[in-house]
């Protein structure tokens, strides 16, 4: 009994850390990510190379949110949102008051007007946590980072950077290192894109600045403030763990939604629309 009973304190301390070290907006210094020492690189770098993936909920809403029904209701409990603890600081995003009405505009209107459903790139930071893996590749001069969704994929720049004279759907990424940390400052994006399904927004003003802290051998803690003077009142963050997939053969697989979309965005413009 007693060792049933030591086993089952340890396990609660051990779940209530877990819980304390996870916890949205708590940063890597809280967390010990500084006391453990990620694998290096041939450059003496932390390694980041794999596959990784986030298990929340940010895509369906950003901020904390109970289950609820769906914008299809044929699609029942298959098409509902599940609920969610959020993973912004403070769980308040600062809106601007004209942007507070925009915001809930998209969220009536997200059945069509969320890009996800058109298969449009998903920008930054969404692509992270998006429910898909992605993967980076590591080199001393570049990180590629590859999403499963849409194909979409992005350069960060750590050495020579060029020039990026027009916005796009996934910005322009330039890294450096601080200590094991990747900062990433993401810039150049257009307006085209969302935060999640709930309708948050940004305008082209849009800048990211991500930082990727290796917490264990297989999950990274994930921090973006969010700075866009267009539509916030100020800069906020948001902040989540990513876990490495470990299943046997782990690989991004296709998913090419452009076809699935195709009488959705064009099915109108046939000669006999479907009906």
């Amino acid at each position: 009994m007693r060792n049933r009973w030591s086993g089952a304190r340890f396990a609660s301390a051990t779940a209530v850390l877990m819980i304390t070290a996870l916890q949205p907006g708590v940063t890597s210094t809280a967390t010990g990510a500084d006391a453990y020492k990620a694998p290096r690189t041939v450059d003496g770098k932390a390694n980041l190379n794999g596959i990784w993936q986030a298990l929340n909920t940010a895509n369906w809403d950003l901020q904390d949110h109970a289950a609820r029904s769906g914008p299809v209701v044929a699609l029942g409990a298959a098409g509902a949102v599940p609920a969610g603890l959020g993973v912004v600081e403070g769980d308040e995003i600062p809106y601007l008051p004209a942007a507070a009405a925009k915001k809930k505009e998209n969220f009536e209107n997200r059945l069509t007007a969320d890009p996800e459903i058109k298969c449009y790139m998903p920008g930054v930071p969404r692509a992270t946590y998006m429910p898909y893996p992605f993967q980076i590749v590591q080199t001393p001069q570049h990180i590629l980072l590859a999403y499963e969704f849409a194909g979409a994929n992005r350069t960060i720049y750590m050495d020579k950077v060029p020039p990026n004279p027009v916005d796009s759907w996934m910005g322009h990424s330039v890294g450096r290192w601080e200590g094991d940390t990747l900062v990433v400052e993401v810039s150049r994006l257009n307006d085209q894109t969302w935060f999640d399904r709930a309708g948050n927004f940004h305008s082209d003003a849009l800048r990211v600045v991500e930082r990727y802290t290796p917490l264990s051998p297989d999950a990274l803690i994930y921090e973006a403030t969010i700075e866009d003077p267009k539509v916030f009142s100020r800069p906020w963050k948001m902040s989540m763990p990513l876990y490495r997939r470990l299943d046997k053969n782990a690989q991004l697989l296709e998913f090419k939604c452009v076809e699935f979309v195709e009488e959705l965005m064009y099915g109108h413009l046939r000669k006999q629309p479907n009906k």
